[in-house]
């Protein structure tokens, strides 16, 4: 089966969130399945055109039109990709070579319709006539759009899936977007009009084959206004499926990260509590205590549940527990946790930066992973905490939902500690339970810890189940 995905980030190249995990793993699972041909296209920003251990080959070059202007399409390939896996990258100085944000700008939107038009020409350049497009968040939702509308008769047997990793991000626009921008025929206007302006998400909900998201629950959520973010109506008249998300267990392997200073496994877990001595050492906390360290590594928004972490600090204070938060976000949180950190020397270490190698020694150090998410799409960090041999304490919503199981001791059954209502109160009785557990049932504690340890988070099933809907689509 032929496979273009398309997205506007992937790990290694460019990531800011989640989807470059995503589209770092998808594509390479997808390229192991025999008979399958995989191409990935992105953006050429300007940080992968510098970065020297990028090596790429110039493909092909055309001039292509945005409605009434006419614009540079440059097509560049990674060199050192195996043949059934290409990544392919769209070059255009002004949309993205000449800029060092990758998100933000004034003309997202004209930016991103322009890739996703620029990915159509690039496959019909390339003669890769897809069985499968698939479209990954409002960046590329174009793509959906542009091969129904302008390339129907070139690959009338392309199925087209769009995938919402995060539906509060749409694409939006101004009604006058419709004409001076995408230069499509008038039938496809109602499709992207949405409450008086352009929605390019909704357009693509509308005109795929089949939309997906990343966990079951968050696909049954996307019905509900709370969580659609206003797309809830638009969402029910889809054909909607929830594949919960793997990780990269090649990337994130507690027996191979370089950034550890002892690698582990589930059957060798020694390694994991000299990490937990290392990563006291390093963050200055008190190496004379057995409590527990309880973690995070996350944006510090309010909808990562970090307001509720806020609310119930000084109560989780008085246990016996130590806490390390590592990432960077709203200014009311960084100061209120700082602070926190300078009022308990020894037990908090806040670390206000984005840094993948020391987010690796908290997952192995760490004993407990905090997601008190108010909704998670899907989630990563839980996977790998768990990977990593750290029991998770989440929120029950989305992905997070799907992927811990609330523990039960009775039955010795569950991946970790869960509360269903966004609530402080809640937050911290889920994490007396499981301090509670960590003090006075450390054997089973370490058992649990094993467990999600031996558990499959890889990608392949994810990639099993994408096959599957990619088949039914093709039969249809």
């Amino acid at each position: 089966m032929k496979i273009a995905m398309v997205a506007s980030e992937a790990a290694p190249f460019v990531k800011t969130g989640g989807l470059g995990d995503v589209m770092q793993a998808l594509p390479a699972e997808l390229a192991k399945i025999k008979g399958n041909e995989v191409c990935l296209f992105l953006p050429y920003y300007k940080r992968i055109k510098q970065n020297p251990k990028i090596e790429v080959e110039y493909v092909n070059s055309f001039s292509m039109e945005l409605s009434w202007r006419e614009s540079y399409v440059g097509i560049f390939r990674l060199k050192t990709r195996k043949k059934k896996l290409q990544i392919y990258f769209i070059d255009n100085e002004y949309y993205f070579g000449a800029r060092d944000t990758i998100y933000g700008d004034f003309d997202d939107g004209e930016r991103f319709a322009y890739f996703s038009k620029a990915v159509m020409a690039a496959l019909y350049s390339i003669d890769f006539k897809p069985d499968i497009l698939h479209c990954h968040d409002w960046q590329a939702a174009m793509g959906v759009i542009y091969c129904r509308a302008l390339y129907g008769s070139w690959c009338p047997y392309t199925k087209t899936v769009f995938t919402i990793h995060n539906v509060e991000y749409q694409g939006w626009a101004e009604t006058a977007f419709f004409d001076n921008t995408l230069g499509l025929p008038e039938a496809y206007r109602g499709h992207l009009t949405f409450d008086g302006a352009i929605n390019m998400m909704k357009g693509a909900i509308e005109v795929a084959d089949i939309v997906t998201t990343v966990s079951k629950t968050y696909a049954s959520e996307l019905h509900y206004p709370y969580y659609a973010h206003r797309l809830d109506g638009v969402l029910r008249k889809a054909w909607l499926w929830g594949i919960t998300n793997g990780i990269d267990t090649t990337v994130f392997n507690p027996e191979t990260d370089p950034a550890l200073k002892f690698n582990y496994s589930a059957k060798k877990m020694a390694g994991k509590w000299d990490n937990k001595r290392e990563l006291r050492k390093e963050l200055g906390l008190r190496t004379d205590t057995d409590a527990p360290i309880l973690a995070m590594v996350s944006r510090l928004a309010g909808h990562k549940g970090i307001d509720l972490l806020c609310y119930i600090s000084n109560r989780l204070m008085q246990r016996e527990i130590q806490l390390v938060i590592v990432g960077t976000g709203e200014k009311q949180y960084e100061y209120a946790l700082s602070a926190l950190a300078r009022q308990n020397p020894g037990r908090v270490a806040v670390c206000l930066k984005f840094d993948p190698a020391l987010a690796s020694r908290v997952y192995a150090g760490a004993d407990m992973y905090m997601m008190p998410s108010k909704s998670e799409p899907c989630g990563l960090s839980q996977l790998i905490a768990m990977h990593y041999g750290t029991v998770p304490i989440v929120a029950s919503t989305g992905g997070l939902r799907d992927t811990v199981l609330p523990y039960n001791s009775t039955t010795k059954e569950g991946r970790g500690f869960t509360f269903q209502s966004y609530n402080a109160d809640d937050f911290l009785g889920a994490i007396d339970r499981a301090v509670n557990l960590y003090y006075n049932g450390r054997d089973e504690w370490n058992s649990l810890a094993q467990h999600d340890m031996e558990i499959d988070f890889s990608w392949a099933v994810p990639a099993a189940e994408y096959m599957q809907l990619y088949t039914e689509l093709r039969n249809k």
